[in-house]
């Protein structure tokens, strides 16, 4: 845990070399996000090195945050971004093609806005999200960031970046009751948004 808070305070310092360690260290962990992100979306061109390498060049020249799930949360949210760019252009490529569209499972969005308190999705794999339009329900997260960015932050730390409740509420600085209360309105709002 020291080490990578040594490298991502290299990276951010500019040493040579401090990157490349950083991603050879977290590898596996950053590997797993990948897979989550990809198995929520289905068939994509991308596997999980390709997302990882993308990662990386998003990255790269990017204020690198200094902790480790900070660094995550923001993996997490270029990852989301790599993909949903790949599905836009994999679309746009395709639309009028005579493919069939990504369409949106009601019953899976109803199951992830109505899930028990105790009973959260914390995945994009989980069976609530599957079916869900990954476009939609992008839009719908940055319609979502442009009123209540807090709420944003959890919905994409807790659901793409598998983190508890616990570990946002220590990374945003508010109480995990906050944090519980952000949850349940993101849930409703990207309801209503996609469902319509």
């Amino acid at each position: 845990m020291a080490e990578v808070t040594e490298l991502l305070r290299g990276v951010a310092a500019g040493e040579p070399g401090a990157a490349d360690q950083l991603y050879s260290l977290l590898y596996p962990e950053l590997s797993r996000l990948a897979r989550r992100h990809l198995h929520a979306v289905g068939p994509v061109t991308l596997d999980p090195p390709a997302l990882i390498h993308e990662l990386w060049l998003r990255t790269r020249g990017m204020v690198v945050p200094a902790y480790r799930a900070q660094f995550f949360a923001l993996a997490s949210r270029v990852m989301r971004s790599v993909v949903v760019d790949q599905l836009r252009r994999r679309h746009a490529d395709k639309r009028g093609g005579g493919v069939a569209e990504v369409t949106l499972n009601t019953s899976a969005l109803l199951e992830f806005a109505a899930t028990p308190e105790g009973e959260p999705v914390t995945s994009p794999s989980s069976q609530a999200a599957q079916g869900m339009d990954p476009i939609r329900l992008d839009e719908a997260l940055n319609a979502l960031a442009a009123i209540d960015e807090r709420a944003h932050r959890v919905v994409e730390m807790r659901f793409y970046g598998g983190m508890t409740k616990d570990e946002i509420a220590d990374l945003l600085g508010v109480s995990v009751p906050t944090v519980k209360r952000d949850w349940r309105r993101a849930r409703a709002f990207l309801f209503e948004q996609l469902r319509g």
